[in-house]
C-alpha cells in the first residue's frame, strides 16, 4: 500500500491508532448480559427497584401507589417510566387511586423533563402485553420519552445501537433534583 496507510498492518499493540472512532457505552453490558444463554432472571425489575435506594434503583420519585424510574435501556436521556408498586399487567387492572397517581406522575414528569432538559416534544405510552412490545409484560409501566430535533440517527437502523450522551446516574440526579424543586 502507498500513501497514508502502513505497508504492513500493526497487530497486538494496545492503543495504536487504527483510524476507527469508538462509541463507548458500558451501561449496555446489562442489556447484552440479559440476552445471553443463561436462564432468565425471574424477579420483576419493577418490583425489585423500590426495595433499593433511589440511586441504586434509578428512582426519581416515590409516590403512594406508584413511582417514577429511569429506563435502564433508554431511547433518549431522561427516558422515564411511571410504574405502580403493585405487580399488575393490565391498565384495566389498576385501582382508581393507582390510575390517578400514574396520570399525575406522568404530568409532573413532563414538567420536570421540560425544566431539566428542554426537550422539543415527547413520546408517551404503554405497551400492554408481549405482542404489543412490552419488554416486561407482567408489570405495567408508562413510558415518557423526551425528544429533540435530530435525536434520531442512523445508529439504530444500521448498527442496532443507540447513542445516549448522559450516564444514567447523572440523569437520575438531575431529574430528582429538579423534581424536588432544586436548580435544574
Amino acid at each position: 500500500m502507498t500513501g497514508e496507510y502502513a505497508a504492513e498492518p500493526v497487530t497486538g499493540l494496545v492503543g495504536v491508532d487504527d483510524g476507527l472512532q469508538r462509541l463507548w457505552t458500558p451501561h449496555r453490558m446489562a442489556y447484552i448480559d440479559s440476552h445471553n444463554d443463561a436462564p432468565a432472571a425471574t424477579e420483576c425489575p419493577f418490583c425489585a427497584a423500590p426495595v433499593k435506594s433511589d440511586e441504586a434503583g434509578l428512582i426519581v420519585h416515590r409516590g403512594e401507589t406508584a413511582y417514577v424510574i429511569l429506563n435502564l435501556f433508554p431511547y433518549n436521556p431522561g427516558h422515564l417510566l411511571v410504574c405502580p408498586y403493585r405487580h399488575v399487567a393490565d391498565y384495566a387492572g389498576l385501582t382508581q387511586q393507582e390510575t390517578r397517581e400514574i396520570a399525575a406522575l406522568t404530568q409532573h414528569s413532563l414538567r420536570v423533563l421540560r425544566a431539566a432538559s428542554q426537550p422539543a416534544g415527547f413520546n408517551t405510552g404503554m405497551n400492554l402485553g408481549e405482542v404489543a412490545g412490552a419488554g416486561v409484560a407482567g408489570h405495567l409501566h408508562q413510558h415518557i420519552v423526551p425528544r429533540w430535533r435530530g435525536d434520531a440517527n442512523f445508529f439504530p437502523i444500521i448498527a442496532e445501537t443507540k447513542a445516549i450522551p448522559q450516564l444514567l446516574a447523572d440523569t437520575r440526579e438531575l431529574l430528582a433534583r429538579t423534581w424536588r424543586g432544586g436548580d435544574g
